[in-house]
């Protein structure tokens, strides 16, 4: 592997996946949702650089190819799993969630299965809509729930410990707009919005590599 910037971008991503988690194992809310969404940010902007840089100085590799989608499966997948376990067990969540982590597995278990012919499964433009489109309705839900446990706290007169005691055991809900003109339930609504949009994406970029694949998965006679 050669240590150039697209690669070393592709790497910093890889590693900012996991540390957006690690924001809320050691930062008081809200504080781990700002932390969590810089960082987050940051990271899905290296998904244009590394990808722009590696053409402008032709300096596409192996590596770079292999390890661009796993960083952005690995942020995707992490992210929502925090989204959706600090915040309550809200359907609208629950649902478009499930389908974009089946669709990744499912479809990195295709890849597995075709090997050598796992070129045919090569990442689509739409494909690169649907990870445009997940990483902005997480990067939107992470400032809507900043912003809305920060209405929690204050309306329901709790102290932060309390409040994330109320959520987990669902008698409070971040999700829910406190009020119906406030900044919080604007981004709330928006995120959500953007992650149906973004299952929608999954669901028909998902189809569209199986269909593909069928071919190869049928038994020779």
């Amino acid at each position: 592997m050669t240590w150039n910037i697209p690669n070393s971008l592709t790497v910093l991503r890889l590693l900012a996946a996991p540390g957006v988690a690690v924001m809320f194992l050691y930062f008081h809310r809200p504080w781990a949702d700002w932390f969590a969404l810089a960082l987050f940010v940051g990271a899905a902007l290296t998904d244009w650089f590394d990808g722009y840089l590696a053409r402008l100085w032709k300096q596409e590799s192996k590596f770079g190819a292999l390890m661009d989608p796993i960083a952005d499966k690995a942020m995707v997948v992490i992210a929502i799993m925090v989204i959706t376990g600090y915040n309550g067990m809200n359907p609208w969540l629950i649902l478009p969630a499930t389908v974009i982590l089946f669709r990744e597995v499912f479809v990195s278990g295709l890849r597995e299965f075709m090997g050598a012919k796992s070129g045919l499964l090569k990442v689509t433009r739409l494909a690169k809509w649907k990870t445009t489109a997940q990483m902005l309705a997480i990067a939107v839900l992470f400032l809507g729930t900043g912003l809305e446990y920060l209405n929690g706290v204050a309306m329901q007169g709790m102290t932060p410990e309390q409040y994330v005691e109320a959520v987990i055991a669902g008698t409070a809900d971040p999700i829910r707009a406190c009020g119906s003109r406030d900044c919080a339930s604007y981004a709330n609504l928006a995120g959500i919005a953007l992650l149906w949009l973004a299952a929608l994406l999954t669901a028909v970029t998902g189809w569209e590599y199986f269909a593909k694949s069928l071919p190869y998965l049928r038994d020779v006679k």
